[in-house]
């Protein structure tokens, strides 16, 4: 019997990973949730095992399946010092994908979300004496400007950032090393931008990439957009990265290694073609698409700037975020993914192209964006 304890299951990725380790009737899985109450937290696993299409009535299941009221970035994750004695006691494998993907941060408030909280899951490793297996999620970000294919190893030395994301989750993986080294069995997946399921498109919360797609489409900044030359995006659907992670946990073959979950270099999409089929995609559904206008980056981001004086309040928040897109999609860096391919590749884990799944995730995105507007007109 696998005790599995989760942070981050309300997250892309969490959300993906329960339902697959729920699947294995041995395993029996803890969730680290934020509530206010008992009562919430119980509205809050309700809600996910709906998100999972999971029956919440289903007493064999839930007998496996425990929400814990918590905060991963504080000490015992604030829990009770019983509830926190029995997790210690019951724990043999830890998954910590938990993290704020703001990327605008201020320093250290990024730092308490990626480095105390690996801090605090490393405390929980030491105490926890069933301990079999860690899987760490982290982010291909933490190569920061490094130009080129980012590899698939511990990275050193000092680098510069894109923001205070990528920084501080830099900074959670140096702490989580030194235990590495030491000889904790422990793994470092390294997602890159995580998007809905392969096969249904289907994703909990819309995050970057779907605001990406908005300004792709040309909807936010009045048809302009800058001009993307040969710059690449690198995405990968959450039920790949969270199979990986799955299987991952079940061996030691993966301890002390950084795995790329990604498309990798032959994959990774053109931006400039991307833009013309989100907004193909978008005109199909009945979105309205403005004309294309295409500008130099460095007249782009002036011209939209003094536009949004005029814009309404939404939009300008919107693009207050632009400098972190342009300035993460001006580099010139893609991912490896060839030791970590021939790992999950081994045990049956097959990496989609984005090609196969990308009409999925845009096609899910706009039907409950559309449900969305219905509701709120």
């Amino acid at each position: 019997m696998r005790d599995y304890f989760i942070t981050g299951a309300s997250g892309a990725i969490g959300s993906a990973l329960v339902p697959i380790l729920l699947s294995d009737a041995s395993n029996r899985v803890s969730l680290l949730l934020r509530a206010r109450s008992p009562t919430e937290l119980n509205e809050r696993l309700d809600s996910l095992c709906s998100f999972w299409q999971i029956d919440a009535r289903d007493a064999a299941l839930r007998g496996r399946l425990k929400g814990l009221r918590g905060d991963v970035t504080l000490a015992a994750f604030g829990l009770a010092q019983e509830d926190y004695r029995e997790l210690c006691a019951s724990t043999s494998h830890i998954v910590h994908s938990a993290g704020n993907v703001r990327m605008n941060l201020p320093i250290e408030q990024a730092r308490l979300s990626a480095v105390s909280a690996a801090q605090n899951i490393l405390a929980l490793a030491h105490a926890a004496r069933r301990l079999e297996k860690i899987e760490f999620v982290s982010t291909v970000g933490v190569g920061g400007r490094t130009h080129g294919e980012l590899p698939e190893e511990w990275l050193s030395g000092r680098r510069a950032f894109h923001n205070t994301y990528e920084q501080a989750k830099a900074e959670a993986e140096d702490v989580v090393r030194l235990e590495v080294d030491r000889g904790m069995p422990l793994t470092v997946h390294r997602p890159s931008m995580v998007v809905g399921d392969s096969t249904s498109g289907r994703i909990i919360h819309f995050q970057v990439f779907y605001h990406l797609c908005e300004f792709l489409s040309g909807r936010r900044t009045l048809g302009l957009s800058p001009d993307f030359g040969h710059a690449r995006l690198d995405i990968v659907p959450a039920d790949y990265v969270a199979r990986c992670i799955a299987w991952s946990s079940t061996t030691t073959a993966t301890s002390g290694k950084i795995l790329h979950a990604c498309s990798g270099p032959t994959s990774a999409l053109l931006l400039a073609p991307l833009r013309e089929r989100v907004r193909q995609t978008f005109a199909s559904a009945g979105r309205r698409v403005p004309p294309l206008i295409t500008l130099p980056a460095s007249a782009f981001s002036a011209l939209v700037r003094a536009l949004a004086i005029f814009l309404p309040s939404d939009a300008k928040r919107a693009i207050r975020t632009l400098p972190v897109f342009l300035e993460y999609l001006a580099t010139d860096q893609t991912f490896a993914n060839r030791q970590t391919l021939a790992l999950t590749s081994s045990a049956g884990l097959a990496l989609p192209s984005p090609e196969c799944y990308l009409d999925r995730v845009l096609g899910y995105y706009l039907e409950q964006s559309a449900k969305k507007n219905s509701l709120s007109s």
